[in-house]
Order: structure tokens, then C-alpha cells, then sequence
């Protein structure tokens, strides 16, 4: 994969600044790359000319999301990870850790300096060794403790350019927007209050992108990032970050061609072998439309997974989960989707409008309450409030909902997590869920922060007794998915860019997948009901003499016989 042409960056650069003249294009695109450097700079032979691996699983996580008291979180993190989860990280996706004032990070207040408490530079370097970081680009704002907030209030350049000022007017009225506080906020300038637009709340400001310096300046740190291992970029909350009057100011045609401009810029630092993942927490026709250019993304999170997923397990209801899988997307060449359960987020519900009927998702709301979760809102234009997205941990979310939450948790909570691994596209994990971490309410009292009901830290001694009991849920969990990750790794029906047919369109107690790729074949078959189920090898469109074996167990089944299926078993079925 080789990076495009100078041309190409100049005629992007184009769309973005229209006012701006040639010369004035010509120095930006010089700019740019010189920021950047060569391109044999942070080139990465090891990885080849393809984007990802057939063993490629993103484990994502928070820098000190594992305490050790002797370590900066970075390097208790390494550790943790070497030790326990080299199958689980071949990607490492580290939260935000930059120096930041709110919101887990995403108020970003430095894009020079890490949190004293993750460590520094090199220690994301240590972590990298061996395996590729994923990173954030929070593009949308900053903290408004950010020097360019700062220089913005005493109209001093390069922030004064930078900074998003406006004021409620009636040509923002069509807004969409993921959250319910206001959408200004006034700060006090030198010369005055200065009203600015705050799309995610108060502490985060958003910045003007039409202005050059906000891109020179995330270029740079693009720059430093790649110098410490990381060669996949997230771009954060990045549908929002273009504003024009009256619109919706989302997905705005400027945003996809910022797009198209970081992915070069990426591929050109790293010798075309960068990752670009957009997260769009949106209806899913407007999440995929950065995949199908093939120009934008490599990667988008395949958001309506989680709550169709969860909704299935939970209700013992698969048919909108199958209805669902078998509209899979067929995108271009080199771009895929991001397979997640759990994340650092709650599990959004804009993705699942025009998938869910409301008595469906209500049933699912009142069934995450039961459980410990809570709900969080957005406010429409109107004024109206509407459910936006559930906080729980994933690990809650699959107790049982009658007297004893443990029944058959661990067996439906596996569940889910072995289907992801068997859909076209990359599998994210998120370190909670693969410990089998509940709510953690503590946290959620102490900061009142809904989302921190699912990001909790793990004491490292108290951790790693839990990981040597070989009872705990912990244990069991991440010996069924290692032995998962090392099978899917041997079959080449499993490859991120293989094909999906669904066999069990009109069921509602299974899903059943076949999945294919260069000439091999693999039947899952999922059982979503607490009750034993039978499975006839008959219908899964094989050779009826050739056996059936089961590569998770290494079981055989008859091809000519009925089989039992258990509850919310899993079975990854070949034909040697």
C-alpha cells in the first residue's frame, strides 16, 4: 500500500480551505509533510503491506486501568498485559492519556505532556515493543484549560484563531448533538465573556477547523505519537467537528475530507501502513459512510453490534441480531469493521434506530436497570430528552434476570463474546469485560460520572490472586478465549476479510453463521436460549459423510444425526 501523491494532499486541502489561494495551499501541504518528516522515518517493515492479520484483536484499555503503587500506570499496564493477555493484544487501543481535566481523558489540556500518573513518552514506547498502539485523536475540542482556550481568552495567536465562538441563534437550531448541558458556554476573555460552542459540555471546547492551525497542530502531535509506537489512529466524536449554519452540523462534507487528509498524513508517516478508525456514534448507514469511499477509514466501531448483541442474550431473542447480520455490509477493499462488545463508553442506542422497535428497546432498558445499569440522555432539538446510551458493565449485563444473577452467566457472557470473534472484521476486547469485572458502583458514587459504572482499576496484586484462583470468573473467561484467539489464528474461514452468510435468518432461539474466505468454510452455531436446543448438520450445507468436528472442543457430531446444543453454547464447526 503505497501513500498518494503531493497532488493528492493539495487538492484535499483544497475542499477544506476554499478562500485560501494556491501558494497558500502549496505552503500548508509543505507544512504538513515536513512536520511529518520522511516517510522511511516510521515505516514498520515487520507489519507488511497489509492493513491487518488474520490473529489481529484490539484489546482496548485505559493507561492505569491496572495499580500498581510501584509502577506509573503505563508500565503496570505492560506487565499485566505481557504476562496475561499476549493473545489479546496484538493491538493495544490506550484511552486517552494525555494530560486532560474531565470526561476519562477526552478533555485533553496538553498534547504534550502525558498524565504524571501514566508515566512518560518512553513508556508508551516500552508498551508498543512488539505489538501496534492505537491512539486518540480527540479532534472535536479541548479542555478549556488548553493553551489555546487560554490564548483564545487573551487574543493571542495561534489560539485565537482556534477556538469555536459563537452564540445561540436561530440557524443552530438544527444541531445534532450526543448530550443534554448547553451548547454554548461563556468564559471570561481578557476583554470580555466570550461565548463558545461546547458540543460534549462545558470543560470541552470546541475548535474552529477552519482554521490551519488546528490541523498543523494535530499534526504535530500525530508526529510525536507515531515516534512512540502508535500506528493506528482513532479519530474521536470526528462527525461533529465541522459547523455550518443551518444544518445538522454532522457529517458535514468538510469532515470527510478531513478524513481523507489524516489518512494520507498517517500513511505517509508511517510507509502506508497506519490504520485510520473513525467512532461515529450514529445511526449505522451514517457510521458506515466512512468506509465507502475506501478513502477515509480502514476502520469504523460496528456501534449497533453491542446493543442488538446484548438484547439477544439477554431476552433469549435472536431474530432482529439475524435480521441484522444478514443485511452485513459489503465494503471496499482494505476496509472493515470494529467487532466490540463492552467499551469505555456505555452501549449507545443511536445506532439501533430503525433496528429495534420501541417496545423491544424499552424492554431492554427496563432489563439493564434490573441489572445495576442506568441510562443516559441527549436532548433533541425540541427540547425533548431521549435515552442515548446504557451504562453497565458488560460482565452485569449478562447476569440472569431471575433469583440468582450468576446462572449461566459465565455461558452468556461467553456467548457473546466468541460470535464477535467469528464476524468479518477486526475483535475488539475491552480489559473489564475479559476480567468479568460487574458494575463498579464505588466508583460511580465517588464521581457520580454514569460511564463509571464501567471503568473501573484493578489493584495489581488483588488481580493477579484473582487470575490464579482457577475458579473465578476471571480465570475461566480468559482460558475459554485464549483457546478461541489460538484457533481462530489457525483458520483461515476466520480472517477479518472473509464473507458472512447467515443460515438462521427466520430463527429466534440461534444464530447460525457460515463464514468463507479463499475457499475455506466454518458453520457457528450459537445457541441464545437457556434451554437445550438440537442442531440437525443436515441443514448447515456440508458433505452429509464427511463428520463434523467442533474446533473449540474438538468434538464430533455425525453429519446424518440430530445433536443436542446446550444453553448458550457455541460451536465452530469444520469439515477436515
Amino acid at each position: 500500500m503505497q501513500p498518494p501523491s503531493d497532488e493528492t494532499l493539495r487538492n484535499l486541502l483544497s475542499d477544506l480551505y476554499p478562500d485560501n489561494s494556491s501558494g497558500d495551499l502549496q505552503a500548508l501541504s509543505s507544512q504538513l509533510l515536513q512536520i511529518l518528516g520522511p516517510a522511511s522515518v516510521h515505516a514498520d517493515p515487520a507489519v507488511g503491506n497489509h492493513c491487518w492479520n488474520g490473529d489481529d484483536v484490539v484489546l482496548i484499555t485505559y493507561a492505569d486501568a491496572v495499580v500498581d503503587d510501584a509502577k506509573p500506570g503505563l508500565q503496570g499496564l505492560c506487565t499485566f498485559v505481557n504476562r496475561h493477555l499476549g493473545l489479546f493484544s496484538p493491538v493495544i487501543h490506550v484511552l486517552p492519556f494525555l494530560e486532560a481535566t474531565s470526561d476519562g481523558g477526552f478533555a485533553v489540556s496538553s498534547h504534550e505532556r502525558l498524565e504524571s500518573r501514566h508515566g512518560d513518552w518512553s513508556d508508551l514506547s516500552a508498551l508498543a515493543e512488539g505489538r501496534r498502539l492505537m491512539a486518540d485523536l480527540v479532534l472535536n475540542h479541548v479542555s478549556a484549560s488548553h493553551p489555546w482556550v487560554r490564548q483564545f481568552l487573551r487574543d493571542e495567536e495561534p489560539g485565537r484563531f482556534c477556538v469555536l465562538e459563537a452564540s445561540p441563534d436561530p440557524c443552530w437550531d438544527d444541531v445534532v448533538r450526543p448530550r443534554s448541558s448547553a451548547l454554548f458556554t461563556t468564559l471570561q476573555g481578557t476583554d470580555g465573556c466570550r461565548q463558545v460552542w461546547t458540543t460534549f459540555g462545558p470543560d470541552q471546547v470546541d475548535l474552529d477547523w477552519r482554521c490551519p492551525e488546528v490541523l498543523l497542530g494535530f499534526t504535530r502531535l500525530l508526529k510525536q505519537k507515531l515516534a512512540h509506537g502508535v500506528r493506528w489512529i482513532r479519530l474521536d466524536a470526528v462527525g461533529f467537528v465541522w459547523k455550518e449554519p443551518n444544518t445538522a452540523c454532522i457529517h458535514r462534507p468538510q469532515v470527510h475530507r478531513l478524513v481523507e487528509v489524516l489518512r494520507y498524513l498517517l500513511m505517509h508517516a508511517c510507509g502506508g501502513q497506519g490504520v485510520v478508525v473513525t467512532e461515529t456514534n450514529v445511526p449505522e448507514q451514517e457510521n458506515l459512510s466512512y468506509l465507502r469511499s475506501g478513502r477515509e477509514a480502514h476502520l469504523a466501531y460496528n456501534f449497533p453490534l453491542p446493543p442488538l448483541l446484548m438484547e439477544a442474550a439477554m431476552s433469549g431473542s435472536a431474530d432482529l441480531l439475524n435480521r441484522w447480520l444478514s443485511r452485513w455490509p459489503q465494503l471496499p477493499t482494505a476496509t472493515a469493521l470494529l467487532n466490540f462488545t463492552a467499551c469505555h463508553d456505555g452501549v449507545g442506542l443511536r445506532p439501533l434506530e430503525g433496528l429495534m422497535p420501541q417496545r423491544r428497546l424499552l424492554n431492554l432498558l427496563i432489563a439493564c436497570e434490573q441489572r445495576g445499569g442506568l441510562v443516559s440522555h441527549r436532548r433533541l432539538a425540541d427540547g425533548v430528552e431521549v435515552p442515548y446510551e446504557i451504562n453497565i458493565s458488560w460482565w452485569s449485563a449478562m447476569a440472569d434476570g431471575g433469583v440468582d444473577p450468576a446462572h449461566l452467566q459465565r455461558d452468556r457472557f461467553l456467548l457473546t463474546e466468541l460470535l464477535k470473534l467469528v464476524l468479518p472484521g477486526i475483535p475488539a476486547f475491552y480489559l473489564p469485560a475479559l476480567l468479568a469485572s460487574p458494575n463498579d458502583l464505588a466508583r460511580f458514587r465517588q464521581s457520580g460520572h454514569r460511564r463509571d459504572l464501567n471503568r473501573p482499576q484493578f489493584k495489581a496484586a488483588a488481580l493477579a490472586r484473582r487470575l490464579d484462583d482457577p475458579d473465578s470468573d476471571a480465570t475461566a473467561v480468559l482460558t475459554t478465549l485464549r483457546r478461541a484467539l489460538s484457533v481462530r489464528a489457525e483458520l483461515q474461514a476466520l480472517h477479518p476479510d472473509s464473507r458472512l452468510e447467515v443460515l438462521s435468518v427466520d430463527r429466534v432461539d440461534r444464530v447460525v453463521l457460515r463464514c468463507s474466505y479463499q475457499g475455506h468454510s466454518l458453520v457457528a452455531v450459537h445457541n441464545f436460549t437457556a434451554s437445550r436446543l438440537t442442531f440437525d448438520p443436515t441443514l448447515l450445507g456440508g458433505h452429509d459423510d464427511v463428520v463434523w468436528v467442533d474446533r473449540l472442543s474438538d468434538q464430533q457430531f455425525d453429519p446424518r444425526r440430530r445433536h443436542a446444543l446446550e444453553p448458550y453454547s457455541v460451536l465452530w464447526l469444520v469439515q477436515p
